[in-house]
């Protein structure tokens, strides 16, 4: 994503409308019935502080690796090869909420290519939360690549608020990764070959004291910490759009021999899009 958050405007959508649809509460009962709650907590624009504690982390120490997605209502990542024209500023506002929130945003390198990523910003709003968290002014960015075929002349590299860090296997080239640490960044080995291991690239930033971790994709790497029984919880956007065509899936790579099952903790609705929020069982 080009930022982390889309800022107001008149002709943008806004969360004034947003319900609380799980899970159920007095104002949610109160609505479906008909009725209204003495204090309409609903009808009005989420604030930032609300949000963040309705996508608050576990209070933990070990790792927790959080997915978030946007889909189509039939099942596409992305249209043209990006996920912007099927989100909303609804759910752009969530994307820079879960990036307050979050020590680290792990990220995939063919993502950065087609996404245009930059370093992710300092944001005054979180910057009481994330003090009192014990959290630095901004997350990093953690891209996972085997090859480091990447552009390190770009701003995520050469001029990020929070050093860049690059996920990769003992066995990449030496001078990529020189020409990575030459830009700034700091290469992290989470894998014996080429690769990188999803449990060990999850267990090395934990080793970094970045617990509050996020992916926002591609669809590649989420399969590859779905399948390697990594992915704690999963913030999936659904979209009432439907876009039809070959696009990947939310998760992509090989199908896993036994499903893993997650449960539904809270979903929020605005204008159509249902914004869901599932952890593993």
């Amino acid at each position: 994503m080009e930022d982390d958050t889309v800022p107001h405007s008149k002709g943008r959508a806004t969360l004034h409308v947003m319900r609380r649809l799980f899970p159920v509460t007095y104002e949610t009962a109160a609505q479906a019935s008909g009725g209204a709650p003495e204090a309409d907590v609903t009808d009005r624009e989420w604030g930032l502080g609300e949000l963040a504690e309705a996508y608050a982390y576990p209070d933990r120490r070990e790792p927790w690796l959080r997915g978030n997605m946007v889909s189509t209502l039939d099942g596409a990542a992305q249209h043209d090869g990006r996920s912007q024209p099927i989100s909303s500023a609804t759910d752009m506002r969530i994307f820079g909420v879960l990036r307050g929130l979050a020590d680290v945003v792990v990220v995939g390198a063919e993502t950065v290519r087609q996404e245009g990523y930059r370093p992710a910003r300092a944001r005054e709003a979180f910057a009481e939360l994330r003090e009192a968290a014990g959290q630095g002014p901004a997350p990093a960015i953690a891209v996972v690549t085997a090859s480091l075929d990447l552009d390190f002349s770009l701003p995520l590299f050469t001029s990020p608020l929070v050093p860049t860090l690059v996920l990769t296997g003992a066995g990449a080239a030496p001078d990529r990764v020189a020409a990575a640490e030459k830009a700034g960044a700091q290469v992290v080995i989470a894998g014996d070959g080429m690769g990188v291991d999803p449990a060990r690239a999850v267990r090395a930033l934990g080793e970094l004291g970045l617990t509050r971790l996020l992916t926002e994709g591609g669809p590649r790497l989420l399969g590859q910490f779905v399948a390697g029984g990594v992915l704690d919880e999963l913030c999936l956007t659904l979209s009432p759009m439907l876009a039809a065509g070959d696009a990947q899936r939310i998760a992509g790579g090989p199908s896993m021999a036994v499903p893993a099952r997650f449960e539904l903790v809270s979903l929020l609705e605005e204008a159509g899009f249902l914004y869901s929020r599932y952890r593993r069982s």
